[in-house]
C-alpha cells in the first residue's frame, strides 16, 4: 500500500518544525509597500556590510536557538564562573527542563554547594539571563557498584566477605 502524499507532507512538516524553532520568514513582494527600492539599489541604504556576530545573533534569535546557546555558554564557562577550587570538584552533567545538573566528587562538596545554591543561582541568573536555567541540582557520588562486566548473577550480592 502506497502512503498518501498528505502523510508524507505532514511528517516532513513535523520533522522540520522540530528542528527549526523560529518564526517563519516571509519575503516581501515587490511593490507591496512604500519601501520598494530600499536595500535593492546598488548604493542604496541597507546595503552596508554588517558584522558577522550581528548576523549570527539575529539568525540564532530567528531560529529560536538563543536559550540553547546561552546554556552551552554556561556549561563551557562553568570553571570561570565558580572558580578553580569549586570547578575541580564539580562537573556539569547537562541541563534538563531548566535545571542545571552538577556531579560533585564527594558528598561534602555536594552538601556545601547545596547550601550555597541560592547565591550561585542568583549570580547565574544575573550573568546569563537568557539561559532559562531556573534551578541547580548538585548530585552526590553514588555508592560503589559491585557489577563488573556485562553479565551478572541474580542474588543478594556480597555480604560478610571482609572477614
Amino acid at each position: 500500500m502506497k502512503p498518501e502524499h498528505s502523510d508524507f507532507a505532514s511528517s516532513a512538516y513535523l520533522r522540520a518544525k522540530s528542528v527549526w524553532k523560529g518564526v517563519p520568514y516571509r519575503r516581501r513582494r515587490l511593490g507591496s509597500d512604500s519601501t520598494e527600492g530600499e536595500g535593492r539599489a546598488p548604493f542604496g541604504t541597507g546595503r552596508d556590510p554588517r558584522m558577522l556576530g550581528d548576523i549570527l545573533a539575529k539568525a540564532a534569535t530567528d531560529m529560536g536557538w538563543s536559550a540553547d546557546l546561552e546554556q552551552a555558554r554556561v556549561i563551557t564557562e562553568w570553571a570561570e564562573f565558580v572558580g578553580q577550587p569549586t570547578s575541580d570538584h564539580t562537573e556539569v552533567v547537562g541541563v534538563r527542563d531548566g535545571v542545571l545538573l552538577l556531579q560533585c566528587d564527594s558528598t561534602a562538596w555536594a552538601t556545601e554547594l547545596r547550601r550555597l545554591r541560592s547565591e550561585i543561582l542568583t549570580r547565574l541568573l544575573r550573568e546569563f539571563p537568557d539561559s532559562e536555567i531556573r534551578d541547580l541540582r548538585f548530585l552526590a557520588p553514588g555508592a560503589p557498584s559491585w557489577r563488573h562486566g556485562p553479565r551478572t548473577v541474580q542474588g543478594r550480592g556480597p555480604r560478610d566477605t571482609y572477614g
